[in-house]
């Protein structure tokens, strides 16, 4: 399913791709970045559901978190999109030939949101939806996750304190690009 193939064409044919924690931002700076370079936006996590008729927690909560991820893999594989703005989950990183399809396709921006404020905006352990084992604490999450952000990320952009604006100003001026008017 290619829901990026009517983007304007006078936006690049790179994606942006966002990387990071279940509460750093993705969707909502992705959303707001993909106006401001003229991109159309794209949420995995949204494309997961609606391949599989389901909310991400049931899918976690029947088949397990592993098969969550298989699934993730599947659909950012599957997905040829071009000149996007892309949200990933949290856990698209656990997937070298995921990753590989992404980096081929865009820059993968880490938005990098220190654990205490992560914690402050992720209430909705139970209900959310992540791809982790039963007994991993969000914690445990932060920690294990934190080197493969660092590891797939072409741009780390420090969110400490920032607005989205500020952070969406912050990845067009490491991507070299300028505000668009669409």
């Amino acid at each position: 399913m290619d829901t990026c193939k009517d983007a304007d064409m006078t936006a690049s044919s790179s994606s942006i791709v966002l990387i990071g924690m279940p509460g750093a931002g993705k969707s909502t700076i992705g959303v707001l970045l993909a106006r401001l370079t003229c991109r159309s936006f794209v949420d995995t996590d949204v494309l997961i559901q609606t391949q599989e008729g389901r909310p991400l927690q049931e899918i976690v909560d029947r088949a397990g978190h592993l098969a969550l991820r298989a699934i993730e893999e599947q659909v950012i594989v599957g997905h040829g999109c071009m000149g996007c703005v892309i949200a990933t989950g949290g856990s698209a990183v656990y997937s070298p030939v995921a990753m590989a399809h992404l980096k081929k396709h865009g820059t993968v921006v880490y938005l990098d949101v220190d654990l205490p404020t992560l914690e402050e905006r992720v209430r909705d352990l139970d209900t959310r939806g992540l791809a982790k084992r039963p007994d991993q604490s969000f914690c445990d999450l932060y920690d294990e996750r934190t080197p493969l952000y660092r590891k797939y990320a072409d741009i780390t952009i420090d969110c400490g304190g920032l607005t989205h604006e500020a952070v969406c100003a912050r990845i067009i001026a490491a991507l070299g690009e300028r505000v668009r008017r669409c």
